[in-house]
């Protein structure tokens, strides 16, 4: 078994639900997963993830959307300490983007939250900052339950890669 895996399923509580909190900022998705435990394996791990995250519900996701950072940007309030280094590993492409593409998506990211009302999330692993602006530009034609979904699915996406990486902290 993983070692960080084993320390997690031994682990209090409150320490559990802090360690899922680093990678899914809902509370109630890092209850479940706790509430999940021991899980003997990482997939298993992986696959509890994805099951929890299909039962939360807009309030979940929102609060989960609350703490990242706007593409682009380099924190929020929300996040913890380990969330936003992450952030920012992820974003990297962004970082040495030019700064016309950046001009562009702070104003692509100011018109998502006016249009839909939450943080335009991305999985930004891997991606350009011209990558995420075409994405962005064309969930801006989204009506906000299609864009919902959307930025759900992109969420749970973000959860598996970093329950990966704290996998291997």
């Amino acid at each position: 078994m993983n070692a960080v895996l084993a320390h997690w399923n031994a682990c209090s509580e409150s320490d559990a639900i802090e360690a899922m909190l680093v990678c899914c900022g809902a509370r109630r998705w890092a209850q479940a997963m706790v509430a999940a435990r021991p899980i003997a394996a990482v997939a298993a791990l992986s696959e509890t993830a994805d099951k929890v995250w299909a039962t939360m519900s807009e309030q979940d996701w929102l609060e989960a959307f609350s703490c990242h950072p706007r593409i682009g940007e380099r924190k929020t309030s929300h996040a913890s300490p380990q969330s936003g280094a992450w952030s920012q590993q992820e974003q990297f492409a962004v970082a040495a983007g030019q700064q016309r593409t950046l001009d562009a998506l702070a104003r692509g990211n100011a018109e998502y939250e006016d249009c839909f009302g939450f943080t335009y999330i991305v999985c930004a692993t891997g991606k350009s900052g011209e990558e995420m602006l075409a994405i962005l530009t064309r969930r801006l034609t989204n009506s906000r339950e299609v864009e919902l979904l959307e930025a759900s699915e992109q969420q749970r996406q973000i959860l598996q890669i970093r329950l990966g990486k704290w996998l291997t902290t």
